[in-house]
């Protein structure tokens, strides 16, 4: 499944979709698949980030990711988002990258790709499951195709049981509530996989 091409694409201000983002490419890898991890722009300003020294200290640790671009769009198979919720939805520095794919779609270039979704929220019933959904939305006008992990394996049940894609609670103290990191694995592995079955088919 080498010729599988997967870009794991995040968003994060402190630091947990970043990690739930390596952990997403050691499974992608894992599954045979050529993996890059692409940050999206940060809009906030400046004086906002500076005001957090956990967000300060996350966006310095991670200033050498690079920012995704169309042709990292164009050159993947599949992709795999990870996103904090803002009010049960996406963050707008994700929405805006979104936005900013109007070429591509009407192209056709986005149409096949295989996608999946992880999430972050500070409480239980924070926005898991709506923020995952409200990025699907995206994905269904895109003609993409989604590779929600479901209940396809038990570890699933062990990170919280969100079928529509890992997410993990997030303490005040930035400190993830449950060990999602097998459930992550699973889902970047079967991404990957069906991402090999819609490639060969395409391929015919």
């Amino acid at each position: 499944m080498s010729d599988v091409k997967l870009a794991i694409i995040y968003y994060s201000s402190t630091g947990t979709n970043y990690q739930l983002s390596q952990w997403a490419a050691e499974g992608a890898k894992q599954a045979g698949a050529e993996v890059r991890i692409f940050r999206v722009p940060e809009l906030a300003p400046e004086a906002a980030i500076a005001s957090n020294p956990a967000w300060k200290a996350h966006v310095d640790a991670t200033k050498d990711v690079p920012v995704i671009s169309n042709a990292d769009m164009e050159w993947a198979d599949a992709y795999i988002f990870s996103v904090p919720t803002r009010f049960g939805n996406l963050p707008a520095q994700m929405k805006q990258f979104f936005d900013t794919l109007g070429g591509l779609w009407f192209q056709g270039k986005l149409a096949n790709k295989v996608v999946s979704a992880m999430s972050s929220a500070s409480n239980t019933h924070g926005g898991h499951e709506a923020t995952i959904l409200s990025l699907y939305t995206t994905m269904y006008h895109w003609g993409a195709i989604v590779a929600a992990p479901g209940y396809t394996d038990p570890v699933t049940f062990a990170a919280g049981g969100n079928p529509y894609g890992t997410s993990v609670t997030v303490d005040q103290n930035g400190a993830m509530v449950e060990d999602v990191q097998a459930a992550v694995v699973h889902q970047a592995k079967r991404t990957a996989t069906v991402a090999s079955w819609v490639k060969k088919g395409l391929q015919g």
